[in-house]
């Protein structure tokens, strides 16, 4: 295992498409959810362990080698929002192409033949944490993390918050991010003989509402 690959693999400047989404924080400023540090904690909090909680799972399940079409189906059932959905396989078709320029593999060759308009982001994510090495813990922290890190990077720039504000709102919520990963890795082993139904389901009524009212905004800064 090169835990090295994990750096690059979560470091921001990596060609994600991450950049362009502000998982939901768009939305919420705009509605008046989120104001400043506080509320965005708020915010970040709930979106970790609800949506972060779904999206740690499916990416841990898929490190371990659980097939990615039943979880790419697994994730679509988990996502009521058309929005959410098609937000989701632009990140994973954007996210595999920068895989698979890193990690050449036949395993990642296999996944964007069966998906050309791309799988679900922490689908992918998963399948390239395996391919680099790395384990299902991993793949896990990667998910959870960019969970709550999108929403603030994207708050600095919607509401010119102080971005050491934004960094000790993710610095306060990293215990709760551990405990989500240890969730998800347990959810994800569970899987292996269970099935995919062993996976949370955990519900974010707003997120999903948000997303498609933000959909139809004739301008954005944000792509979702």
């Amino acid at each position: 295992m090169s835990r090295a690959a994990l750096l690059v693999l979560a470091d921001g400047r990596f060609p994600a498409g991450g950049h362009a989404h502000s998982g939901g924080a768009e939305a919420a400023v705009r509605a008046g959810r989120i104001t400043g540090a506080a509320s965005l904690e708020d915010f970040c909090r709930g979106r970790l362990h609800m949506a972060g909680l779904v999206s740690a799972s499916l990416a841990a399940a898929a490190a371990l080698g659980v097939d990615p079409v039943l979880l790419d189906a697994a994730a679509d059932a988990r996502t009521p929002s058309a929005a959410l959905r098609g937000a989701a396989r632009r990140l994973g078709r954007q996210l595999m192409r920068a895989a698979r320029a890193a990690w050449p593999s036949g395993e990642l060759d296999a996944v964007a033949r069966e998906f050309p308009k791309g799988a679900h982001q922490p689908v992918v994510l998963g399948v390239t944490a395996r391919v680099a090495g790395l384990g299902a813990e991993d793949a896990a922290y990667c998910s959870a993390y960019e969970s709550v890190s999108g929403p603030a990077t994207a708050v600095v720039r919607l509401l010119s918050l102080d971005p050491f504000d934004a960094s000790a709102v993710l610095a306060r919520l990293a215990p709760e991010l551990d405990r989500v990963v240890d969730q998800a890795v347990e959810a994800a082993r569970r899987v292996l003989d269970e099935g995919v139904d062993a996976l949370p389901a955990a519900s974010a009524p707003l997120l999903e509402i948000g997303a498609e009212a933000h959909a139809a905004w004739p301008v954005r800064l944000f792509a979702s």
